[in-house]
């Protein structure tokens, strides 16, 4: 069944499309109808006013092409409307961010004319993410066709159809002149400047944006502990006794590195109208199930799923689980050490160049293991996060970061604690250290980049074969693309990169003061990770819809912790040392005693020096107080007019 592009003689024939929306192929047709119907209807009338037609690619010998497969656009009016349904900042003529309305867009810097250019392909792809998202079940019993596919007034309709597996995928397409001007002043010409952060974020959004400038920043922060660390692991290589003038730096640095963060962020996401903006009241995730009942705060029918149940889902299931994953770790953990010693002792048996390389050898098949482990868990700690039924994103995000991280830390950190603090073997701890970080890097490198890299290139080359061999010498650029998008990887957001970069901070704030050149690895690591990921983001992955952002979310509160533990261990690497422990030759209770009571002036100045540096840095502070005080004259101004 043919649906074509069918609009009003007010509206444009032919639209720029900005977002792809694709159906099951055998999607009923009465379905298709009744959606394209509610995506263009008007506003009033429940719809989402927007501009949609339908691809149609030429039929091929091996296989059928999915006829449902639509572009979606929208009119500049329809689109700055929505930026104010969104609650979209710009910046005003005064130099502040607000709020954008459509009665006083003339007094907002860069709107000329009707308005063209004023938002960016990212904002405007946002916008009908949110009118898609937000488009509403009327009076429908049931999906049409599809008896089972329950509705109530109020329920989502595009989540509902995505739970159901009858909508595929919907996601913005890539606009190819800016993403190429991106790509040409990101990655394209290998230099030592500053990321365009502001090129990121007006193309992906604020989301990724900022993780980009966290990658960033977390670069140039490790610099001045990397030039430290060369000459210490040149000249004192041997002499362990000398690493407590190292773990003191590293306890300074790691307390300093995310209170500036804090302002650095804050700074971004004020100039780019996120700081301010109200957060959005958050619908139910898509996989959200339970029986109907009323949400108190909306007055509509959604699905309820009591608490209890899912406390208990947690507490009887998904606890016990994590404690026996976390116990699986340990036994490898002491596999690895059953090997590590008989490695050890064919060395000193036959001291040799292959004795000696052998002596590696465990340390990388465990590296190896951890990474296979780290993958395997994270799969089920998405099932089990999944089945406790959390009603909105951010909770199941929560869960499951914290799943996540409890695992990641004991499965990477547990044999090094073990080395350092009861082995107390400081060369056997560099050892680890040592291989552990490479070998993790060398396969997070292999996983990320250049296996993703050559997977894309072989559909690409596949994609544009069969696009040849279809349209022969015709130029039809728009299926091509959609066709080449289509089939490309699906961004998962990104958890996985703050991830790594959580853990290689782990690293470097933890042991580094044993092995002083973590701190020029992971420089090392993140100078390929900028280049490996902004390539996976322009060629790889499917475009991501933008996501504000005005910070990184639960992971400062990750490295927050890990650098609490970073005071905690370092002190205790301090009150290890022979150096150290030559001051207190006959009481190892005094050095203890001192060595806690050094470990909690140490977060006490931490906490006192995260009371003293600001969050958001004063001017900040100064501008979103007169952005206050001017939205409560205006409303006073308002109240007057109305004569109330």
């Amino acid at each position: 069944m043919q649906l074509g592009l069918s609009v009003s003689d007010s509206d444009v024939s032919s639209f720029t499309p900005l977002v792809v929306l694709e159906l099951a192929d055998d999607t009923k047709a009465e379905a298709i109808t009744w959606l394209l119907n509610r995506i263009r209807d008007k506003q009033q009338n429940g719809g989402a006013e927007l501009l949609v037609n339908q691809l149609l690619f030429p039929a091929q010998d091996d296989q059928k092409p999915n006829p449902n497969v639509f572009v979606v656009g929208s009119t500049l009016q329809r689109l700055l409307n929505g930026a104010e349904d969104v609650g979209l900042f710009k910046e005003f003529q005064d130099g502040t961010m607000r709020g954008f309305t459509y009665a006083n867009r003339e007094s907002f810097n860069d709107f000329n004319g009707d308005g063209e250019g004023f938002l960016s392909d990212a904002e405007c792809q946002y916008i009908i993410k949110h009118e898609l998202d937000t488009l509403r079940a009327k009076n429908e019993e049931h999906v049409p066709g599809y008896p089972k596919l329950k509705l109530y007034p109020g329920k989502s309709v595009v989540r509902r159809l995505q739970s159901k597996g009858v909508l595929n995928q919907y996601f913005p397409l890539h606009n190819k002149e800016d993403l190429k001007r991106l790509s040409f002043s990101w990655y394209k010409k290998f230099k030592l400047s500053f990321q365009p952060l502001d090129d990121i974020r007006h193309y992906f959004g604020e989301g990724l944006a900022l993780y980009f400038g966290f990658l960033e920043y977390f670069t140039f922060a490790l610099v001045p502990m990397a030039l430290i660390g060369i000459p210490y692991y040149l000249f004192d290589w041997e002499d362990y006794d000398k690493y407590v003038l190292f773990a003191v730096f590293n306890l300074v640095w790691s307390t300093v590195f995310l209170e500036v963060w804090k302002r650095c962020s804050a700074t971004l996401a004020y100039g780019w109208g996120t700081l301010s903006r109200k957060k959005a009241f958050e619908e139910p995730r898509a996989g959200f199930h339970g029986a109907l009942g009323f949400n108190p705060v909306t007055g509509r029918e959604e699905p309820v799923y009591p608490s209890s149940k899912r406390q208990l889902r947690i507490y009887l299931v998904s606890v016990p689980f994590v404690l026996l994953c976390l116990y699986l770790s340990f036994y490898v953990m002491m596999v690895y050490f059953d090997m590590e010693f008989w490695a050890i002792n064919i060395y000193n048996e036959d001291p040799s160049i292959a004795t000696s390389i052998l002596l590696f050898v465990p340390s990388i098949i465990y590296a190896v293991v951890i990474e296979i482990m780290n993958l395997l868990y994270r799969f089920a700690a998405e099932f089990l996060t999944d089945w406790e039924n959390h009603r909105l994103e951010s909770s199941f995000q929560n869960h499951l970061v914290l799943k996540v991280l409890v695992f990641n830390f004991v499965n990477c950190f547990a044999s090094l604690f073990y080395i350092a603090f009861v082995m107390q073997d400081m060369v056997l701890l560099r050892q680890s250290l040592a291989t552990l970080l490479i070998t993790s890097q060398i396969l997070n490198q292999v996983m990320e980049a250049f296996l993703p890299y050559w997977l894309q290139r072989r559909r690409n080359k596949k994609v544009h074969k069969r696009m040849r061999r279809l349209m022969g010498d015709k130029e039809l650029p728009l299926l091509g693309q959609v066709k080449l998008e289509t089939e490309m990887n699906t961004y998962l957001g990104t958890f996985d990169d703050y991830l790594e970069q959580f853990l290689l901070f782990g690293y470097v704030s933890l042991f580094s003061c044993v092995y002083p050149l973590a701190a020029v690895l992971v420089v090392l690591n993140n100078i390929t990770e900028v280049y490996s990921d902004a390539f996976k983001m322009c060629h790889v992955f499917k475009r991501p819809f933008s996501e504000p952002a005005t910070n990184i979310g639960v992971w400062q509160l990750a490295f927050e912790t890990m650098s609490i533990i970073a005071v905690v261990t370092n002190c205790a690497l301090i009150g290890l040392s022979p150096q150290v422990k030559a001051y207190f030759p006959e009481s190892d209770t005094q050095l203890i005693l001192i060595v806690v009571a050094i470990e909690h002036v140490l977060l006490a100045f931490k906490f006192i020096l995260a009371f003293v540096i600001p969050d958001v840095p004063k001017h900040i502070q100064v501008n979103l107080a007169k952005l206050e005080f001017d939205s409560l004259e205006a409303f006073k101004k308002r109240r007057r007019a109305l004569g109330r």
